[in-house]
């Protein structure tokens, strides 16, 4: 059977973000690949103009004004009107979907540890997502390391777990344009959140201690003389800049169920410093430098025996472009595809 697959589309076109980096990959494997699926991309607004064009698929707008409504009744009672017989959503699936549903859960750090985050999120991830595993035909992950946690924190999703890693977001290419953006000549950089697993400020104290000026990237809370270089959110080719001229990339994360820069900053060339938390070790697959430990102390020494050293920065460059070619947008698609599938006949 052909399937006619009805994707929550929401996330597509927002900020750059995990989530949203997923689906406009996962479309552009698709368009690549140019699968035999039929794509119905619903959501409560227009497509912005960075949504990948995939043969076929139809960008259908859903109206709601409360967008816990829309991902509960509108948008899977409009995907069985439309005749889906899968429904995609990201964690939380509404009980409409059914057999149809495919879930994807990046990990749950939510459940390893529920101090990272705020109450009310917590709360609700807490109650949606087991819950959602639960009722799914299938369910998709982003690393074996996310498959065993989720698995071992919810055992009714034991069976149904396919793993698909992700790859650089689709706009992520060397060399890249800073577009007037100005930098230090050499510089260590970190990509922001103010999430408390990200750990940012371990990179920040890092920095200092080794010496070198701190890029910060995306949406980070505001430092007061704490020496980093704020640029707020950037483009995927100010991004892709950025990686290409970084003396390393810092990953000081508590956990990832992933870890999308590590995989980026290697496409680029960028050497990777990392933490062990959660699944970087296993994307880093020994081409990134792995810190045991968050003592900052520790990881400045680390950085400073590597960017100190030409030839060690070379040699990681070097095994982090080869560790890229692993990750693929296609061979994502092409494992999903055949979950859509399974759950389609």
């Amino acid at each position: 059977m052909r399937p006619v697959v009805a994707l929550d589309a929401r996330l597509v076109s927002s900020q750059s973000t995990g989530d949203s980096t997923y689906w406009r990959g996962l479309l552009s494997g698709f368009a690549e690949l140019r699968a035999d699926v039929d794509l119905l991309l619903l959501s409560n607004a227009p497509p912005a103009e960075n949504v990948p064009s995939v043969p076929g698929a139809r960008w259908l707008q859903v109206g709601s004004s409360n967008p816990r409504l829309w991902s509960l009744l509108g948008f899977p009672l409009a995907a069985r009107r439309l005749g889906a017989n899968v429904i995609h959503t990201q964690y939380s699936l509404s009980p409409l979907a059914g057999r149809r549903g495919v879930t994807t859960v990046h990990d749950v750090s939510f459940l390893i540890e529920p101090r990272w985050f705020e109450p009310k999120n917590r709360y609700i991830l807490a109650r949606s997502v087991p819950s959602s595993l639960a009722r799914c035909a299938r369910a998709i992950t982003v690393s074996e390391t996310s498959r065993e946690e989720i698995e071992r924190f919810v055992p009714a999703a034991r069976g149904k777990l396919v793993v698909t890693h992700l790859a650089p977001a689709p706009g992520v290419d060397p060399p890249g344009d800073l577009g007037g953006l100005r930098v230090p000549d050499r510089f260590l950089l970190a990509i922001g959140t103010p999430w408390k697993r990200k750990n940012l400020s371990l990179a920040i104290e890092t920095a200092r201690l080794a010496g070198m000026p701190l890029v910060l990237t995306g949406r980070a809370k505001p430092g007061t003389d704490d020496g980093a270089v704020r640029v707020g959110y950037v483009s995927e080719q100010v991004l892709s800049a950025l990686y290409t001229r970084a003396v390393a990339l810092l990953v000081p994360s508590l956990h990832e169920g992933f870890g999308l820069p590590v995989v980026e900053a290697f496409a680029c060339g960028c050497p990777v410093v990392c933490s062990q938390g959660g699944s970087l070790p296993e994307i880093a697959g020994g081409a990134a430098l792995v810190v045991t430990g968050f003592e900052a102390k520790d990881w400045a020494e680390q950085v400073s025996r590597v960017t100190q050293d030409e030839s060690i920065l070379g040699a990681m460059s070097l095994r982090g472009r080869e560790r890229a070619l692993d990750f693929s947008w296609r061979k994502c698609a092409e494992r999903t595809l055949e979950v859509y599938r399974e759950v389609a006949g």
